[in-house]
């Protein structure tokens, strides 16, 4: 099985889990928050039920990107993995939005404090949320994929809305009468985070889909592997891009330039090797020889 299909099954799996959760405590919030007359867990099930469904969005792009490559996208489809983060954070930022009018709704309107036991069910959701965020991101770090790492940032604004509505309510309670919209003001205060989160995680998306160079850790461990084959002078050019959980690289090469064609074809080949073999996350290497300019051809 190859590193590709592996780390594509990792994101599937823990973004599987992270379904379940999300699914189990959409209905636990909710109904705490109808029974409990607390609006600001009602939207943090909301937020939880948008969790479910960018999850399986998370899915569907790594399924799409994990394919190979074919006559219509002879690059791969790896593309399909930023897109799809930009998705999640569009609606993300949808989420956030509902809630925003929903609570300036709950404003407006009188109503009763919250029920205390709601305190619970959020201490409850922040512990399992935040967990499952860690969770989650280590994941995407370890394939380094922008839409899991994007995944686990949607279950940090789910704490965070949690962890607002428990500071939301506990003021409502404590303060008594005239303090019942406390939580309704921390869910307005939540989905700012939230609308913050949205803007810098479709930022990431969209860096990738317009192919920005990755971090120069990745760039300086391909050039010390180009230049470490025997035959190879000094490179001139080297670019690389991501696609999906995997990277291509551009390369110009120089060689003595009195050797044969044949000659710098097998050094050319060889970088290719040593690079694909030692950074097995490379998916291909794309060499230009060029001569030295520095020695006499005469």
């Amino acid at each position: 099985m190859s590193d590709k299909i592996k780390s594509t099954e990792r994101g599937i799996r823990s973004t599987v889990v992270g379904i379940i959760v999300s699914i189990f405590l959409a209905v636990v919030k909710g109904v705490a928050g109808i029974i409990g007359n607390s609006y600001a867990l009602v939207a943090d099930a909301i937020e939880s039920v948008s969790d479910v469904v960018t999850s399986i969005i998370v899915i569907a792009g790594l399924k799409i990107a994990s394919k190979p490559a074919d006559h219509d996208h002879p690059y791969g489809h790896g593309k399909a993995e930023p897109i799809a983060a930009m998705v999640v954070s569009l609606a993300l930022f949808g989420a956030a939005v509902i809630i925003i009018f929903q609570s300036i709704h709950e404003i407006i309107t009188p109503h009763h404090a919250p029920a205390s036991f709601t305190l619970l069910v959020l201490i409850i959701v922040v512990i399992v949320k935040e967990s499952l965020f860690r969770f989650v991101l280590k994941v995407g770090e370890t394939v380094d994929s922008t839409i899991v790492k994007t995944d686990a940032w949607h279950h940090r604004s789910d704490a965070i809305t949690s962890a607002f509505a428990f500071i939301g309510i506990s003021i409502a309670l404590i303060g008594g009468e005239g303090y019942e919209m406390a939580d309704d003001w921390a869910a307005l205060c939540a989905s700012g985070i939230i609308i913050y989160n949205a803007s810098k995680l479709g930022l990431v998306g969209l860096r990738e889909i317009m192919d920005t160079a990755p971090s120069e850790e990745v760039l300086k461990k391909v050039k010390e592997l180009g230049l470490s084959v025997d035959g190879v002078v000094s490179l001139d050019k080297c670019f690389v891009r991501k696609m999906g959980m995997e990277f291509f690289v551009d390369m110009h090469v120089i060689v003595d330039g009195k050797i044969s064609v044949y000659d710098g074809h097998k050094i050319a080949h060889k970088v290719k090797a040593k690079i694909i073999s030692e950074f097995p996350r490379i998916n291909d290497v794309l060499i230009h020889i060029e001569p030295d300019d520095n020695l006499n051809y005469k």
